[in-house]
């Protein structure tokens, strides 16, 4: 793990526990702005950026501390470079895959609820450090008769504190997402039932192995195996997989056609999942992916899983479709349903989230209006960015009366966004595969 972070031999469990940390970390990050606003009396041209390293520091050990959904949250946050300024999202994004890992005695006590027995007595070796630590659980490496498996723990207390870290976490939401009170009460419930299913091993395990065995025959593509009798609501054991992550791959200056090979797996595995199979592996950042020798991208996380709902998916998919936005009347029965516009709203509020969303539309929708897309196109990226700042900006958006989309688009929309974002830093040239009925 990067910078062998220090193990933790204690994780705070109850409310009134975590509700301290959070109180804790509030007064500090409360104090990091009146030295803020002290120096700027001296010095008016001080920027903030002093304060987004000092606050980004306090909230992510603080977070990491408490491991569960408020530093899955921040993970989630971090994938999106609109969201946060650099120092949190730099920070943040430690959460996906080097966190701060538990000690030894707490996993063996984890085993010994799930199984009645430590590692020990399960495998011929277990390794008593974890090999990679993220915000739910941390993964061990282990050997029985001959065959090296992954075995992910999740962290005590994480399912039971779901919806409390949840409601603690929101005056940092408020602040950093920019979001107004409807649209973040729009959206939490749809977070922390994603969150409590990511606690739930085996229904993990069951999605893994649909998922996997309906995406085997895309090319360039593998998955670990799954040993359920290995398993249980807190603990998974999977094949080990060899690999290196995106970062590390791309050190090594691979080639333009090894770039699109591993691009075209993955936007090849997403299409299949979201157009035929109406659930989507949601969680696309790089820790959930390694490369292997042979330019094979695996698989190696299914936590958060998007069951898309047939209604959502026909209405959300035809906005997409390059025609639909010549067509008022049909734009205007899909802005309803999809929620971007209700009967609330005045004339003058219809147009302007009428533009606005036809404009996001046009942009996110621009890979699919061609048979090939260069994501390696930086203006585009930029178009994509300065938009979405544009919008956490408005004040139509942050004063509107109500949320605007359905909830099922955030998930929807946080994997394409990172689907995108991987595609970029592939800088792949990819062959946009698209539905039948979408032509």
């Amino acid at each position: 793990m990067s910078n062998n972070p220090q193990e933790q031999s204690h994780i705070p469990t109850s409310k009134v526990q975590r509700a301290s940390k959070f109180i804790g970390t509030g007064a500090k990050v409360g104090g990091n702005y009146i030295k803020h606003y002290a120096k700027k009396m001296v010095n008016p041209s001080l920027s903030k950026d002093e304060l987004h390293a000092s606050n980004a520091e306090d909230i992510y050990a603080s977070l990491s501390e408490l491991k569960g959904s408020a530093l899955k949250v921040a993970q989630m946050m971090s994938m999106d470079k609109n969201v946060l300024p650099g120092a949190y999202q730099d920070k943040f994004m430690m959460a996906q895959y080097s966190a701060p890992p538990l000690s030894y005695p707490l996993v063996v006590r984890n085993f010994q609820k799930s199984f009645g027995a430590t590692p020990d007595k399960l495998f011929d070796t277990f390794t008593t450090s974890a090999v990679n630590a993220a915000s739910i659980g941390q993964v061990h490496k282990a050997t029985k008769d001959g065959k090296i498996f992954a075995v992910k723990v999740q962290y005590p207390g994480v399912a039971d504190s779901v919806s409390s870290d949840l409601k603690m976490v929101r005056p940092f939401a408020y602040r950093l997402l920019n979001m107004n009170a409807r649209e973040l009460d729009h959206y939490m419930e749809e977070v922390e039932g994603k969150l409590l299913e990511e606690t739930d091993y085996k229904l993990e395990v069951q999605r893994s192995e649909e998922i996997s065995q309906a995406c085997s025959h895309i090319p360039n593509l593998n998955f670990p195996k799954y040993y359920p009798q290995l398993s249980s609501e807190k603990i998974i054991t999977m094949d080990w997989l060899d690999g290196v992550h995106l970062k590390e791959w791309l050190k090594t200056d691979p080639s333009q056609e090894e770039r699109n090979k591993i691009g075209q797996a993955l936007w090849e595995f997403y299409h299949h999942q979201i157009h035929n199979l109406k659930k989507v592996h949601a969680d696309p950042h790089p820790g959930n992916f390694i490369i292997q020798d042979g330019v094979t991208l695996a698989v190696i996380d299914f936590g958060c899983v998007k069951v898309i709902p047939e209604d959502f998916y026909q209405g959300y998919f035809s906005l997409l479709r390059k025609d639909v936005l010549l067509n008022e009347a049909e734009l205007d029965r899909l802005f309803r349903a999809q929620e971007f516009i209700s009967d609330q709203d005045t004339t003058a509020e219809q147009v302007y989230f009428k533009s606005v969303f036809k404009e996001m539309i046009s942009l996110l929708g621009k890979p699919f209006h061609t048979t090939e897309f260069d994501f390696a196109d930086d203006a585009y990226f930029s178009q994509l960015y300065a938009l979405g700042e544009r919008v956490s900006k408005d004040k139509m958006f942050r004063n509107s009366r109500q949320a605007r989309g359905s909830r099922h688009g955030l998930f929807i929309n946080r994997t394409y966004f990172g689907l995108y974002s991987i595609l970029n830093q592939l800088r792949a040239r990819i062959h946009t595969t698209k539905p039948d009925w979408f032509i």
